[in-house]
């Protein structure tokens, strides 16, 4: 199977997250482990052929993080309600590597860890596995916005974010 890249971005002069090295794997220390979540793959997660459409990638990646903040105790709907209007995540940079196909019906598992944190954004790595089998890894640059601009992360999320109990950047 041939190796896709797709790089999105929400404004043309955004510069490159640095690239996944061909090799890259989760890290296997206890230390470092990433938040896991399973995915079970329906019917709608597929093309006429049983595998997995592209997009539906996208939506596990996002389901996979969503749930690696909550369990930070980062809740979004308390994030947009937050004083003064609010504040919500968004994707501003993804690479994704697409290794293998998944099948309807697969038990899917996404791993998210953070890489690093910036004044108003945070640099995770993503996997997609199969049982042992890496079937996609993701770098995503998600931006802390607010009326429209970015902003600085909110002390009370840097904390959580900081004190992350299933890994440290």
């Amino acid at each position: 199977m041939r190796t896709k890249k797709l790089r999105i971005s929400t404004r043309p002069k955004l510069q490159p997250i640095r690239p996944m090295p061909p090799n890259f794997e989760p890290p296997a220390s206890a230390a470092s482990a990433p938040h896991r979540f399973g995915v079970r793959v329906y019917y709608e997660d597929t093309d006429f052929s049983g595998v997995v459409y592209h997009a539906s990638y996208l939506r596990f990646l996002e389901r996979g993080r969503t749930e690696f903040l909550r369990a930070l105790g980062i809740e979004h709907r308390a994030v947009f309600a937050g004083d003064g209007g609010g504040f919500n995540f968004a994707v501003r940079a993804m690479t994704i590597d697409f290794r293998r196909a998944a099948l309807m019906d697969d038990r899917l598992l996404v791993e998210t860890q953070i890489e690093a944190l910036g004044g108003a954004s945070i640099e995770m790595a993503q996997a997609i596995l199969r049982e042992k089998e890496i079937l996609v890894t993701a770098k995503v640059r998600i931006a802390v916005i607010a009326g429209g601009k970015a902003i600085r992360i909110p002390e009370e999320v840097l904390v959580k974010l900081k004190s992350n109990p299933v890994n440290s950047p």
